[in-house]
């Protein structure tokens, strides 16, 4: 993620703006990409400030709320498949699809797996009748 501009920088660009030269004028001479110049001069018209706006982090799941359950329901069935335990969640009015249960497990450090090579079960064949 890129870095904010310093807050010196801003005022310059602001000034220089105030000055009559245009927002790209201003973001060709200061280095800047035109497109930050526009946003930061009309930040400052609307609001009257020039700091950054605080980064946030990413969307924080619905599911660290049920972490207790979820780590409880996985130690006493790890064979428990994804759309069982959706079903289960649904129960506790918790919608969520069985890919994004599979990424929450992942990303906390829980991966299950079938058999203990790690490779999936395979269906039995069918054989013909002679």
């Amino acid at each position: 993620m890129p870095r904010t501009l310093s807050m010196d920088l801003r005022e310059r660009i602001v000034a220089h703006v105030g000055a009559g030269h245009s927002r790209r004028s201003a973001a060709k001479k200061f280095a800047v990409a035109p497109s930050s110049a526009v946003r930061m001069v009309a930040l400052h018209a609307a609001t009257g400030r020039l700091e950054p706006k605080l980064k946030q982090a990413g969307r924080r799941s619905v599911l660290n709320a049920h972490r207790a359950y979820l780590v409880e329901r996985i130690e006493a069935t790890p064979d428990l498949a994804l759309p069982e335990l959706v079903s289960e969640l649904a129960e506790r009015e918790v919608r969520i699809d069985p890919s994004n249960l599979s990424r929450w497990f992942i990303r906390n450090g829980y991966s299950v797996k079938k058999n203990a090579a790690g490779q999936r079960a395979r269906a039995p064949r069918h054989q013909k009748q002679t």
